[in-house]
This record gives structure tokens, C-alpha cells and sequence, in this order.
């Protein structure tokens, strides 16, 4: 089941504000606008904007112009993301699961359920009832594949029910090609070529199409994909909603606290409660929330993500310490949550009771978690190795206690120097012409004479994603008359015909 809430942002705005349609301040011409590079643009208009001109994608600077009279509230997509996420929880009292059709529609399992209702147009008219009482405007349609449905549901008639017995191609071949699912340009596209329904793609050489349309990976621009889901031909992956609830720990104050020794206090409260509720559910917080309502209204959030699965309340206040020096309390703060917005599984230990004490607050994953806290997340990350020989893609970075690869190409690599630069630096080089050991360098202004080299180490371009005029690398290991160890390289070779003379480069430093 298909269902297609035809002004999703607008019903949201008017139940935030407790309008129905056609009261009160939706009576006027009003739209909502998004922000985009060009300037405002209308997201959504209600029907009196639509009776005087407003269009949903015009310019709010040309709406104006036709209305001047329109009222313009912000859109807020993350916002009907989040309430359409909810109503695909509600909706699964139709079926087993649900799943969002982005942006503002929803797909119901409802094999076998049916006759729970009724049959199928009594399961429609139950969920057109619903959303109506809930002052939702939706089109609803049934059909065996997820493609058909939305196809009835944006172009059908309303309450449509497609069998299992018809055939789907000829029963749905008055609808536009526009109900497969496809972008405007590959709409333009068939229109061109004067395919303008469903059916008419029938009578077409599907060699033919495929063809002029090659972009076999995305589906929403190749109609063959698209009929080929609409008929069942193909199964579509789709991603069920599930409900998950959060853990959550809260206290209204008697009194607002202003000191930081008593939030502290409450805050300790706090993460013992969260302490068991996640081991209650054998869960550990990954992602902690803390919320203080002030008196005056205001809200301040405070958030920690530990390295590790923790629901240990001593590390957890220690790391929410660390962020609440700058709060400003004002006339106080009268109520705080604690939330684990992200969880994951953490079994119970038995742990040694005498060295508990010791050993409490000293793992890798408690002292990352302070770091972290102190330095920011992005300062704290762990080098992991990549199958590459070119130096600087040798190895990425990671967050500190993130899974190694399964597999990773075992390299063998020769001696490399103890720190490498963030970017080579060019240096000039007295060497043995053409491609001979260097004497002598200059870098930073100063002239080094080398008493002992080694190399060269060669290094290819990486072809597979290198471009052609890549120069390929020898690598050399120095030492000048001081006893300093430099990494240098000399990029090309005289007459590779990939550019002038070579270019040397200082790229380590090892001892």
C-alpha cells in the first residue's frame, strides 16, 4: 500500500499551529520557502496561494510579484522527515512494516492483511478514515509491487486497487511515464522521443532503449529499471522503519540551580539512572544528549559520543564535566534530560571487585573518551594502512577504536623515515646526471653536503587513477656531513617526455 500525503509540509505547519485548512491565518495566501543559492524558493503553497498564481519551485521574488499579499512561514524539511518517520511507525498498524518514500510518502506491507479488514477497499477506506482524522491529505492506493502502488497513488485514480491477477503494463498504460519514478530529465527525454505513456513503452524494442539510456546504476534515470520494479520483473530493496526507544533519564527540580556544584550533583544522578537503564537493556551509550530548561525559557544541549560502548556513571559524568565550565545557568535551571539517542549492544562482565577501584576510568577507551572531550573528536584518530606504495596514501586516518579491515594487501615496504612532511618540499639538488646518486641540496635555506646515500627505491604512478603525465619517483635515503638522515625523491627521469627536467622533492626526516 502507497501512501501519498499530498501537502505534508503544509498539514504539519497548520497541526503545529492548531489550524484546520482555510482558517485563520491559512485562510490568506501563504507558502513555505526554502533557502537555496539562487535565493528563497516556494517549497509549498496552500489553496489560496495556488488560486492567486503562487507556484511550489518558483522564485519568492516573482510569487511577490503575482501575490503581494503572500505570507511566507521557513520550510522546515528535517522537520517533516522526522514527523513522516513517525507516521511510518503509526502506519504499521496496516501491515507487519512500513518504510518512508522520501520525501513525503509511505509504503505498507500489507500482504495477508487485508482480510484482516475486510478485504483491500475496505483496508483503503480505513486508512483514508485515519489520516483524516488526523487532518492529513493523502491519495492511498494497493497494488503487488511497491512501483505499481506509487505509480496509482501520484497519477491513479484515488482508492485505487491494482490485482495481482491484471496486468500491471496494460492496466496502468493510460498513466504518464512520470509514474515510473524517474527524474525530470529522463521524463524530458521520452517525451522527445514521443513516449508519453506507460503503454507506449510497450510497443518500443526494449534493445532499442536500452541504448539511449545506459545508466544501468541509477535507477530513478533508466525507465527499463523502473518498469522492470513497476512490473516485479526485479525486486526493489526497500528499508523498513522500526521503532527504537532511546533511554532516558530526566529530573524536575524543586528549585532552579544556579552553582555548578549542584548540577554537578544532578548530573551525577542522572548518569547513575542512565547507568541502569542501559544495563537493564544489556545496551552501552554510544551517544549521550544533556539538556538543561532554564527558567527564562532557554534550552542548552550538551552531547558526548564515547569511543567505546560505556554505561559506566563515573565516566559518563567525568565526560559531561568537562563540557559544562561554560554554562551560563541565569535565573537557574529547573529541569535536565539525559538521552542515549545511540546504543549498542554491551553484555555483562563479571569484573574483579578488589581492583575495580584501581583499574576504574584507566582503559584506552576511557582515556580517548577525555582526550576527545579536551581536544575535540577530529584531533583524536588512529592511523590505518592502505594498499598504496605511494607514501602519502600509505595510510588514512580513523577514529581511534574503529574495526580494522578484514583483509588488507600485505605490502612490503623498505625502510621509511620516522616523519614524513604533510607535503613534500622542492629542494634543489647537485647530482650525477642523468639519473645518478645526489652530492648535494639545498632546503630552507641551507646547503647540505651528503657523505652517504642509498637508492634509488622506485615508484611507479599508480596508473588506475593517476593521469598519464604523472612522473614516476626514485626515493632516496641521504645523510649529510652532520649525521642528519633526509627522505628525498627525484620526480621524472631526462627524456621520459612527461614534462621538462626532474624535479627533487624533500619528503622524511629520520634522525
Amino acid at each position: 500500500m502507497a501512501i501519498w500525503f499530498t501537502r505534508l509540509a503544509l498539514d504539519r505547519w497548520r497541526l503545529a499551529e492548531g489550524l484546520r485548512e482555510g482558517e485563520g491565518a491559512d485562510a490568506a495566501p501563504l507558502a513555505l520557502i526554502a533557502e537555496t543559492a539562487h535565493g528563497p524558493r516556494i517549497a509549498a503553497v496552500n489553496r489560496a496561494g495556488l488560486a492567486a498564481g503562487v507556484r511550489s519551485g518558483a522564485m519568492l521574488a516573482d510569487s511577490r510579484a503575482l501575490c503581494p499579499s503572500l505570507a511566507v512561514v521557513p520550510a522546515d524539511e528535517s522537520g517533516d522527515c522526522v514527523f513522516l518517520e513517525g507516521l511510518a511507525l503509526w502506519a504499521q498498524r496496516w501491515g507487519p512494516w512500513s518504510t518512508m518514500d522520501l520525501p513525503n510518502g509511505l509504503f505498507v506491507d500489507v500482504t495477508g492483511a487485508a482480510h484482516l479488514f475486510g478485504g483491500e477497499a475496505e483496508l483503503i477506506a480505513d486508512a483514508g478514515a485515519a489520516l483524516a482524522r488526523r487532518r492529513l491529505a493523502a491519495r492511498i492506493a494497493v497494488a503487488p509491487t511497491a512501483g505499481a502502488a506509487w505509480a496509482l497513488s501520484h497519477y491513479g485514480p484515488d482508492a485505487s486497487i491494482l490485482s495481482s491477477r491484471d496486468d500491471p503494463l496494460r492496466s496502468l498504460a493510460d498513466l504518464p511515464v512520470a509514474a515510473l519514478r524517474i527524474d525530470d530529465a529522463t521524463i524530458l527525454l521520452l517525451r522527445r522521443l514521443g513516449l508519453k505513456r506507460l503503454g507506449e513503452l510497450g510497443g518500443v524494442g526494449r534493445d532499442a532503449l536500452a541504448r539511449r539510456f545506459r545508466k544501468l546504476g541509477m535507477p530513478q534515470a533508466n525507465p527499463l529499471v523502473r518498469l522492470d520494479q513497476l512490473l516485479g520483473r526485479v525486486s526493489e530493496p526497500l528499508l523498513p522503519v522500526f521503532a527504537a526507544q532511546a533511554p532516558l533519564a530526566q529530573r524536575i527540580l524543586a528549585e532552579p540551580v544556579r552553582h555548578r556544584e549542584l548540577l554537578d550533583r544532578v548530573v551525577a544522578d542522572l548518569a547513575a539512572d542512565m547507568a541502569r537503564l542501559l544495563e537493564a537493556g544489556g545496551q552501552g551509550a554510544r551517544r549521550l544528549e544533556l539538556g538543561m530548561w532554564k527558567v527564562d525559557g532557554e534550552v542548552a544541549m550538551r552531547h558526548v559520543e564515547p569511543a567505546a560502548p560505556t554505561r559506566d556513571a563515573a565516566h559518563v559524568f567525568r565526560l559531561f564535566a568537562e563540557k559544562l565550565g561554560d554554562i551560563d545557568a541565569g535565573f537557574g535551571i529547573e529541569a535536565m534530560r539525559l538521552r542515549a539517542s545511540w546504543t549498542e549492544p554491551l553484555a555483562l562482565t563479571q569484573g574483579d571487585i578488589e581492583t575495580a577501584a584501581e583499574d576504574r576510568g584507566t582503559s584506552l577507551a576511557a582515556c580517548i573518551d577525555r582526550l576527545a572531550v579536551r581536544l575535540g573528536a577530529e584531533a583524536v584518530r588512529c592511523p590505518d594502512p592502505c594498499a598504496s606504495y605511494i607514501p602519502e596514501r600509505a595510510q588514512r586516518w580513523q577514529p581511534p577504536l574503529a574495526p580494522q579491515p578484514a583483509s588488507q594487501e600485505e605490502l612490503a615496504f623498505h625502510a621509511r623515515p620516522l616523519k614524513l612532511l604533510d607535503r613534500p618540499e622542492q629542494i634543489a639538488v647537485i647530482y650525477e646526471s642523468p639519473d645518478g646518486l645526489p652530492r648535494r641540496f639545498r632546503w630552507r635555506g641551507a646547503v647540505h653536503d651528503v657523505a652517504r646515500s642509498e637508492g634509488p627505491e622506485r615508484i611507479a604512478p599508480e596508473w588506475w587513477r593517476e593521469r598519464s603525465t604523472v612522473r614516476l619517483r626514485d626515493y632516496y635515503r641521504v645523510e649529510d656531513q652532520e649525521g642528519r638522515r633526509y627522505w628525498i625523491y627525484r620526480a621524472g627521469l631526462v627524456g621520459d617526455g612527461r614534462g621538462g627536467e626532474p624535479a627533487w622533492f624533500l619528503q622524511g626526516l629520520n634522525g
